[in-house]
């Protein structure tokens, strides 16, 4: 049975998913990208500092993309008072205001598309919690609707509690273009934001993926080496050879 709250969340197969998954860096590429020309007017990213931009398993974007990057985006210097472009070790901007969304920097971890038990844990360790997808279902479940209430606009959304939601519409076919070549197309911007918004969220992810994994391989190994040991040990007592 679905959930009132969250009622048409689409379960997407994203790259990062399961133990062995992994970001797909092009695809952070272009949902930075995303972000950058149409999430960045209303919504911040306040934890995420520039530089990570480079980070191995991130977008890996090259220094000198990364330090141009930060210079068109200014801030207030706190010794000096005045404004300065941004360099590498700044954070993005904080966006505040009436009418500016919520900080996205932990979205996808703040929100969970999928509800239920947790049973053994299984199908969160397979598919996680769901938040990229309920951003990507949140940004492709517009219906078109309009309603007016106390002079504001709400707009239909199949993803959204109560189905009506303050955000307008975001994306349209081709509102930016991939350098990359890729089509611009609704879903797939929204596929690439919400990974993208997943690695701000979990910028650590495949290096934590990568230790628990060599963990677990230690921890088999010491398993067998002490059962092997033990079996040795107590091979005389068993078969009745070691004399009192």
């Amino acid at each position: 049975m679905e959930s009132e709250e969250y009622a048409h969340v689409t379960d997407i197969d994203f790259s990062f998913e399961g133990p062995f998954g992994s970001f797909d860096q092009f695809q952070l590429q272009r949902g930075l990208q995303v972000y950058t020309e149409v999430c960045a007017a209303c919504h911040g990213l306040r934890q995420v500092p520039i530089r990570t931009l480079s980070d191995e398993y991130g977008p890996e974007l090259p220094a000198d993309q990364v330090r141009a990057y930060a210079a068109n985006m200014f801030v207030i210097d706190a010794e000096t008072g005045e404004e300065r472009p941004r360099v590498p070790t700044d954070h993005f901007p904080t966006v505040t205001g009436e009418g500016m969304g919520p900080d996205l920097s932990l979205m996808a971890k703040a929100r969970a598309g999928f509800h239920g038990p947790y049973g053994t844990g299984i199908s969160q360790l397979i598919n996680g919690m769901g938040g990229p997808e309920y951003i990507y279902s949140v940004l492709t479940g517009y219906t078109g609707e309009e309603v007016e209430q106390a002079g504001t606009y709400l707009y239909g959304n199949e993803a959204f509690a109560g189905g009506l939601i303050s955000m307008p519409a975001p994306l349209s076919d081709g509102l930016v273009t991939y350098e990359d070549g890729t089509e611009a197309t609704v879903d797939q911007m929204s596929r690439d934001v919400s990974a993208f918004l997943m690695w701000t969220a979990e910028p650590k992810m495949m290096a934590r993926k990568q230790n628990g994994f060599v963990a677990v391989i230690f921890l088999i190994v010491l398993a067998a080496l002490l059962y092997f040991t033990n079996k040795k040990l107590w091979w005389d007592v068993k078969h009745g050879r070691r004399e009192d």
